[in-house]
């Protein structure tokens, strides 16, 4: 039996060792990328051949184990949701120890935190102890959805999913300023603090006469996938997902030029969120339905108000995506007229706009909307006036099924195949 389960575990690290060299990830900067930008954050780029290395043997051992086989729906359930409540807990007492050190009263910050750092303790141990479980279990619960939605072969999604939730990289955006076009996205150390981060920024900009922005990012498509901890089980099923479909078309045209041209990266990034989220809400719907968030309630009409409500009505609430538009449409507008500095001054003021508004937006300028506007599934936002978002958009709209729509997409090479499939 012993030496079955090691035959086993010796052929699926081989397995995934060989599906490595053909998958690549989504949000890390291409091996061709300007040594002048590298120049500033060689020392500080993230791992990624140690930690790919270390989440291939730990995949590795949970599949030689094969625990989820024995675990009943039911049971499976309740322990992912556990999981996601341990991991809640964690991060409210993590803020309560922030706070506690933070405090300039307290003289003791150690000793008045200190039962609340045992109890982190305990916490991060449960939480270390349901984590593998957790993710073998969402991993079987999505791959069999992916399955259903035909995008499998013989019962498989290939690549295997295989996800890992660590800490992120941060990624560091570089811009031209004249126009709004992502030409580097570097992986760096996550430990970095904000001031390290902001100098980094400024070296760049100032050295190379570039727009910059250091950002987090919500997974990673190497494999196995990255993703970022979350209390909220939607957004990581959805993510789990994204990434995935990252891999998917990694084997197929539309993935392998990822890095050809921005419309082919916004190409890649809206089919991922379209299909992240339609496998996220089937998964929600199979196994947890009660998790599932309500539809949003229809505005009502002027007509139907009260007319002898005497109060003067309520100004029209904030709206970030039409408001991120139209900073996006305005940006772009100036830096067509050459209007550098008035669009970064205008950005910049829109910023405190939004800041004001509860949205605590770090950085706006040409590297924000070159990142954020490259997911365009919904209308609106950070997109602008692009033209790629609503061509993908049409083209699901047009597909029957989330297969025909991924598998018709996978194939495309250039923006000009997706016009024409769509026209």
């Amino acid at each position: 039996m012993f030496i079955q389960k090691a035959e086993r575990f010796t052929r699926t690290i081989f397995f995934i060792l060989l599906l490595t060299v053909f998958v690549s990830r989504s949000q890390v900067s291409p091996a061709n990328q300007q040594e002048k930008i590298r120049a500033y954050s060689r020392m500080i780029e993230f791992d990624y051949t140690t930690w790919t290395i270390d989440a291939l043997f730990g995949k590795a051992a949970q599949s030689a184990l094969g625990m989820t086989r024995y675990i009943s729906s039911h049971s499976a359930k309740e322990i992912v949701l556990e999981y996601l409540r341990v991991v809640d807990q964690t991060q409210q007492i993590q803020s309560e120890i922030e706070r506690i050190y933070a405090d300039p009263e307290i003289k003791n910050p150690e000793g008045t935190a200190a039962e609340k750092l045992a109890k982190l303790a305990t916490l991060q141990d449960e939480k270390a102890d349901l984590a593998n479980l957790a993710e073998s279990i969402i991993q079987a619960q999505v791959s069999q959805v992916i399955d259903e939605m035909g995008l499998s072969f013989v019962g498989q999604p290939i690549p295997p999913l295989l996800y890992h939730v660590t800490e992120l990289p941060l990624s560091l955006i570089v811009s031209p300023r004249e126009v709004i076009r992502q030409d580097a996205n570097i992986s760096i150390n996550p430990e970095l603090s904000l001031d390290e981060i902001t100098k980094l920024e400024k070296d760049v900009a100032n050295g190379l006469n570039v727009s910059t922005m250091v950002t987090r990012i919500g997974g990673v498509g190497v494999y196995p996938t990255m993703v970022g901890q979350s209390t909220s089980l939607q957004w990581l099923i959805e993510v789990v997902a994204h990434e995935w479909i990252h891999n998917y078309l990694t084997m197929r045209p539309l993935g392998i030029r990822y890095d050809s041209s921005p419309e082919l990266r916004t190409m890649n990034e809206t089919t991922a969120n379209i299909a992240g989220n339609e496998i996220g809400l089937f998964v929600l719907q199979k196994y947890y339905p009660e998790m599932i968030p309500p539809p949003a309630e229809p505005s009502k009409p002027e007509d139907n108000q009260d007319m002898e409500d005497n109060n003067p009505p309520e100004p029209p609430k904030f709206d970030f995506n039409k408001e991120m538009h139209e900073t996006r449409v305005k940006a772009d507008e100036l830096l067509a007229e050459g209007k550098i500095e008035e669009a970064e001054k205008y950005m910049e003021a829109r910023r405190k706009v939004f800041w004001d508004q509860g949205y605590q937006i770090r950085v706006l300028n040409q590297a924000y909307f070159a990142f954020h506007g490259a997911y365009a599934d919904v209308p609106g936002g950070a997109a602008g006036e692009d033209l790629v978002g609503p061509a993908v958009r049409k083209l699901r709209e047009e597909s029957p099924t989330l297969k025909d729509f991924v598998n018709k997409i996978a194939k495309m090479r250039t923006f000009d195949e997706l016009q024409k499939a769509v026209q």
